[in-house]
């Protein structure tokens, strides 16, 4: 089942029926769909996709030999020698192909870091290819990486020889909380909001997952059992990703843990305070960490940022799994799982995994009619009430240039005393700098749909108030499938 992918698809089909030579870099971390788009894509198209292994460049060589013999329907070459060789003759073949009128095909190189580290001359021997050939024919071709800071560096980057060859480039991330709902077409919207939390927007993680074996069971069999496939997935993500992979490892359970400052990160994680920096940038982006600023701050400027797990998986893997190895190393993962899971730390996790949820969904609702008014901007904040004489936050904010501005609070529980919420939100009017009360609009995001009376009977003292339920954030899109 492919999910998905409306934006890079389209990206896709209008660079091939531009009828000339192309190229698009697609990249993004392991287990994040790029061979299910690409696939998507070509399987309408004549394509010659070859996919490089961790191996040398002579046996990649060989594969590469043996299906460009099949693709062009040749006796079977012998193996080149080296990738100068292999592209010229490829580029040769195309050409007698474009003279008959069926050279207008796609070339997809996958795992081109692969190749690369094993010929560190492949970017170099690409882009003579590229400018002596290539671009000359109707090809396109797509460079596709899972190591993402090789192909930012040696593929995007300004050094690379390849700069500048590139007509197109997606990084591919995980699916937000609504695509990777569809993965879950019969569940409730509740537990969808729990599997988001677990298990995030990861295509392969969400692909794996069994929904009539119930929510609990997932998560004990695919994280809490020394066999379960995912039970180890952080630490391989960061062998393939990284040098220092303890290091980061570290780095990110001093996060999930609570430190937010790079001092109290490198702190607790046992690294040297002059590398957490850079540990924090890789972690960056790779999509795994997030600084996060009080909505309106500016980055240069802003002392309040704050570092915070980004993506619910490991999120959750790093809050519950990470704490419990040595439970689950003895043989009590599943005991573990259902404790977890039924605990009152699990539901204030998916309460903070919520708020961001809502904020997924105004900023897909930002044209809709479902808001008062289109919106560009979205964070959140947290910062002094001065008239309370507290610190306090606010869960959503989203806002135009216009001067509008809409806030909103989120509570993710059974119940909850509605005017008490309300009445904290209202007081927090006019604490987002630079927007005026009066044209600050109020939200309020629940679990559960608010009873018709209550919203009426609150309406009378809050005209304007706006109410969404979980059953909204999956419902009111137009396009569910």
């Amino acid at each position: 089942m492919f999910v998905g992918r409306t934006e890079e698809l389209e990206a896709l089909e209008d660079m091939y029926s531009s009828g000339r030579f192309e190229m698009m870099v697609l990249y993004g971390r392991r287990r994040v769909g790029k061979t299910s788009l690409i696939d998507e894509f070509s399987k309408d198209k004549r394509t010659f996709y070859f996919t490089a292994s961790q191996k040398s460049t002579k046996l990649n060589l060989e594969v590469f030999s043996r299906q460009m013999s099949s693709f062009f329907n040749m006796p079977e070459l012998p193996a080149f020698t080296d990738w100068r060789n292999a592209f010229e003759f490829f580029v040769g073949l195309t050409r007698n192909s474009q003279s008959t009128g069926n050279g207008h095909f796609v070339f997809v190189f996958d795992e081109f870091p692969y190749a690369a580290q094993a010929d560190p001359t492949l970017p170099s021997t690409l882009q003579t290819a590229i400018d002596h050939g290539f671009k000359d024919t109707s090809v396109m071709m797509i460079l596709s990486g899972s190591n993402q800071g090789f192909m930012e560096s040696e593929v995007l980057g300004g050094k690379s020889p390849l700069y500048g060859r590139r007509t197109g480039q997606i990084r591919l991330e995980p699916f937000d909380y609504y695509d990777a709902a569809k993965f879950l077409p019969d569940v409730s919207d509740e537990e969808r909001v729990q599997y988001y939390a677990t298990f995030g927007g990861t295509p392969y993680y969400l692909a794996r997952l069994r929904p009539s074996r119930g929510f609990k069971r997932n998560v004990a069999d695919l994280m809490f059992r020394k066999s379960g496939l995912l039970y180890e997935e952080p630490m391989m993500l960061l062998r393939e990703e990284t040098r220092e992979p303890a290091s980061y490892f570290s780095v990110l359970q001093a996060v999930a843990n609570g430190s937010s400052t790079p001092k109290r990160i490198a702190e607790h994680a046992g690294v040297e305070a002059s590398s957490v920096a850079r540990y924090l940038n890789s972690l960056v982006d790779l999509g795994l960490v997030e600084r996060k600023l009080p909505f309106g701050d500016n980055p240069q400027k802003s002392h309040k940022g704050m570092y915070v797990i980004a993506d619910p998986f490991f999120a959750f893997w790093f809050r519950f799994v990470g704490t419990n190895v040595d439970v689950i190393e003895n043989g009590k993962g599943l005991e573990t799982a259902e404790e977890t899971t039924s605990g009152e730390a699990f539901s204030t996790y998916v309460g903070q995994q919520f708020e961001n949820i809502c904020l997924q969904w105004v900023a897909r609702h930002s044209g809709a009619l479902d808001l008062p008014f289109p919106v560009t901007r979205f964070g959140k904040w947290w910062g002094n009430n001065p008239v309370a004489h507290e610190q306090t936050d606010i869960d959503v904010v989203a806002a135009n240039g216009r001067g509008q501005l809409l806030i909103g609070e989120c509570k993710w529980r059974n119940t909850f005393d509605v005017t008490e919420a309300i009445d904290k939100l209202q007081g927090r009017v006019g604490l987002v700098p630079g927007f005026k009360p009066a044209s600050t609009r109020l939200a309020l995001f629940s679990k559960r749909p608010v009873a018709k009376t209550v919203r009426t009977k609150i309406g009378r003292d809050a005209p304007g108030l706006l109410f969404f339920s979980t059953d909204d954030l999956y419902r009111k899109l137009q396009g569910w499938e």
